[in-house]
């Protein structure tokens, strides 16, 4: 079951090369709660065979997947959106408010992650002077984690997504990025672009309803 898939490989994920100099990896699966939360998301959404179209985010945040290891799933949303219970605060986090928003409107938790599997460029993030850094932020370790990121790609489409198209978060540098490994490994047919949760939630919340029915228009599209 795809499932299982899903849990082997994050249970096995590590990053396998040296980090620039003040970059650390956020690596949230060494915590048995993590995992034990991850393999209770993913054996209740994630039980079957279904293909799903990918939806591939930038790397995890402190917040969000670096708490719950869940993509875009802060301990709020965990709890009362997915209906998993944890002992973790609930605290919230921008871009996973935006996707559950999102998702709500897409239908519901169950619809939602029947169609898709969500995902990051690198599955696991990056923490610099105690805050988030985004792969593409530093030059040297955009070129250190091209082998990762193409390996876990790879070891992700082989679960049986669909490859007719993905859809990626962040429509400036995560989509230039993603495109050019595209060109190269031909992993999709299409890549297609949408704002990303964060910049929505941070500089765009007055059109937050517009850009919602942007996604929903795009991900429901033939």
């Amino acid at each position: 079951m795809l499932s299982n898939k899903i849990i082997s490989f994050i249970h096995q994920l590590k990053f396998p090369f040296p980090l620039v100099e003040g970059i650390e990896i956020l690596y949230p699966f060494s915590d048995n709660a993590v995992m034990k939360i991850c393999s209770t998301f993913y054996q209740k959404y994630y039980a079957d065979n279904k293909k799903r179209s990918l939806i591939i985010g930038i790397n995890p945040g402190r917040f969000g997947a670096g708490v719950t290891g869940i993509p875009f799933t802060d301990p709020i949303r965990l709890k009362e959106n997915c209906g998993i219970s944890h002992a973790w605060p609930l605290k919230q986090e921008l871009s996973s408010v935006f996707i559950y928003e999102m998702i709500n409107a897409y239908g519901d938790v169950e619809k939602f992650y029947n169609d898709f599997y969500v995902t990051a460029v690198s599955p696991l993030g990056f923490i610099q002077h105690n805050r988030n850094l985004n792969y593409y932020d530093n030059r040297a370790l955009q070129t250190i984690i091209k082998p990762f990121v193409v390996d876990c790609l790879e070891k992700q489409i082989a679960f049986g997504m669909n490859t007719d198209k993905a859809f990626c978060l962040g429509d400036g540098k995560n989509f230039s990025y993603l495109s050019r490994l595209n060109e190269e490994y031909q992993f999709f047919k299409q890549i297609i672009p949408l704002s990303h949760p964060r910049f929505i939630m941070q500089y765009k919340l007055k059109k937050k309803q517009d850009y919602i029915k942007k996604y929903i228009d795009e991900l429901t599209r033939s």
